[in-house]
């Protein structure tokens, strides 16, 4: 249960660094951004991406626009802001330095 709990907690801090790491790539639809998780292997589904988007909107590190589609309804875009690229960049630094000290912390162990 412990464990479960802290899987889930790292999974969100990582998720939300991934997004905003495609996003930053250039405009890109929902449902692509599920796929490039997928390809990293982090299965994520359209209940968890959405809520996470929104949050990151409503604090100001994205944006989006309303595309036409030639397959349905007009499809919402995604694009990274100033402020989010700020952040993306910080939060590439915190990566860089969490990773260090967890490399360090397991030296010496086989996993």
């Amino acid at each position: 249960m412990i464990a479960e709990n802290t899987q889930t907690q790292m999974r969100k801090g990582i998720l939300e660094y991934c997004i905003l790491s495609i996003i930053s790539r250039g405009e890109i639809y929902a449902s692509d951004i599920i796929s490039e998780l997928k390809k990293a292997e982090l299965l994520v589904v359209e209940g968890t991406l959405y809520p996470l988007l929104t949050r990151l909107k409503n604090n100001g590190l994205l944006s989006y626009s309303w595309k036409e589609s030639t397959s349905g309804p007009p499809r919402k875009y995604y694009q990274i802001t100033p402020e989010g690229t700020e952040v993306l960049e910080r939060l590439d630094i915190t990566w860089k330095e969490l990773l260090f000290a967890v490399q360090i912390s397991l030296e010496g162990r086989n996993i």
